[in-house]
């Protein structure tokens, strides 16, 4: 009996580190909204991007986003703040693809706070624009696992929203 993870022949492979990706900002005036924060805006953007790297990376192919399916705000950033946001791959269906973006800020001594979490499901196209399969994805620690299972349950979560179009 085969396992979720057993290779297949015929199949590309990956693993996380394979496509993760770490982006790093100085907040500058610009970034900053009315109250003088980190403008959640600008935030997602940089968050798509960061999605959008890993999962090309992944892939080998261009990708859309097809939803932002969690984005949390745990804390605010300020001016001359340090961000930084890693990019993970965590789950992967035929096309699409699930990453998760954490934001980071970074004191001068290197320690990091959690400011936000995000998931963004992507899909890979081929040259026409149209859907293509995506290598399948690897988990090889207990968090990629666990992360993977997770991804599982989001995934019906969302099918299930999309049918009762809640």
């Amino acid at each position: 009996m085969k396992t979720e993870f057993e290779r297949e022949p015929g199949h590309i492979y990956k693993t996380v580190k394979d496509s993760q990706t770490e982006q790093v900002q100085i907040l500058l005036n610009e970034h900053m909204n009315g109250f003088k924060r980190l403008f959640g805006g600008k935030l997602m953007e940089w968050i798509d991007i960061v999605a959008a790297v890993v999962a090309r990376r992944h892939s080998n192919h261009n990708v859309t986003t097809v939803s932002v399916d969690r984005l949390h705000f745990q804390a605010s950033a300020h001016v001359n703040d340090t961000v930084i946001l890693v990019g993970r791959m965590t789950y992967v269906g035929k096309t699409s693809m699930e990453v998760r973006v954490d934001t980071f800020i970074e004191d001068l001594s290197g320690k990091r706070k959690r400011i936000n979490c995000a998931y963004l499901v992507l899909v890979a196209l081929d040259e026409n624009e149209k859907p293509i399969e995506v290598p399948r994805l690897l988990p090889q620690t207990e968090e990629e696992l666990q992360e993977w299972q997770a991804g599982k349950k989001r995934r019906a979560l969302r099918k299930q929203r999309d049918q009762e179009q809640f």
